[in-house]
């Protein structure tokens, strides 16, 4: 059975658990997308530690939820909370993306167990969430579908196509989570192509939507009960306002850590600072 954490404590505790070793596949995989990975950890210790119903011992269970990370490059986010939560020994985290391991740099549900579907391409990962959650409308199926986006992701049209198609089927069981860290490959969102107001845009596309600060788990598990319980025939989308980096002092709101090289260095001093905070080894 997987783990379930009974209070905040506990699910920061699970959080930074998530973000460490999230951090040692990085570096065993010579790099990765390290700032994109950060700013996920709290959303993902509310989904696997308290609020999904997703066992890794009963994964055929058509009524469970599902998640679909569409920025399919955070992928060690996601596979250090499967990991920690059961789905396969946290040992093979540090196969990240080498030859014959099943933990690709982007998300394959063909290879990984715990993913629900494969992701890369932005804005794609938007479409097929909402085919998997009208999918279960259609069969009579119970269970939600978690669409996790970036916000440079939020630039391909793609999404907006899917946003109409979403408000359209009253698709109450499809919950978007954008990880607004103000930051995408080149520099910062507002500077690229500034979105605006983002919980204002997916309200205007029908959506049920609000803001909350990602890195406080009692906020984002409040916004994500509060979406579960409205089934009133609208889509949710929930914008956790992050940091790129979150949580290790190297890469924390800096820029230039969009993908980066983990040194054995820098390894060194992420076990220091993690082993203060107790979560080496666990």
């Amino acid at each position: 059975m997987v783990t379930r954490y009974e209070n905040s404590d506990q699910l920061q505790h699970f959080a930074d658990r998530i973000r460490f070793h999230a951090i040692k596949a990085m570096h065993a995989s010579k790099g990765g997308h390290v700032g994109g990975v950060l700013s996920l950890c709290e959303l993902m210790a509310v989904l696997y530690g308290t609020v999904m119903n997703c066992d890794p011992e009963n994964r055929e269970d058509p009524d469970r939820d599902k998640v679909v990370l569409s920025k399919g490059h955070c992928g060690p986010a996601l596979y250090s909370a499967l990991a920690l939560s059961g789905f396969f020994p946290k040992e093979e985290l540090l196969t990240l993306n080498q030859n014959g391991g099943h933990l690709p740099s982007h998300c394959d549900m063909n290879k990984t167990p715990g993913i629900d579907m494969t992701t890369g391409s932005l804005g794609q990962g938007a479409s097929t969430a909402a085919g998997m959650a009208l999918g279960k409308k259609m069969l009579g199926r119970g269970g939600n579908i978690f669409l996790i986006l970036g916000d440079g992701e939020l630039n391909e049209g793609q999404v907006w196509e899917m946003a109409m198609f979403a408000k359209q089927h009253r698709l109450d069981n499809l919950i978007a989570c954008v990880d607004w860290n103000h930051q995408q490959l080149d520099g910062y969102t507002a500077d690229i192509c500034d979105m605006g107001n983002i919980e204002a845009i997916f309200a205007a596309f029908g959506f049920e939507a609000v803001t909350v600060n990602g890195h406080d788990v009692k906020a984002v598990e409040t916004a994500i009960r509060s979406a579960l319980s409205a089934k009133n025939g609208k889509p949710k989308c929930i914008v956790l306002d992050t940091v790129k980096g979150k949580g290790w002092s190297l890469t924390e709101g800096r820029t230039g850590i969009h993908h980066i090289a983990i040194t054995d260095e820098m390894m060194a001093e992420a076990e220091q600072e993690f082993a203060e905070k107790g979560v080496v080894n666990k």
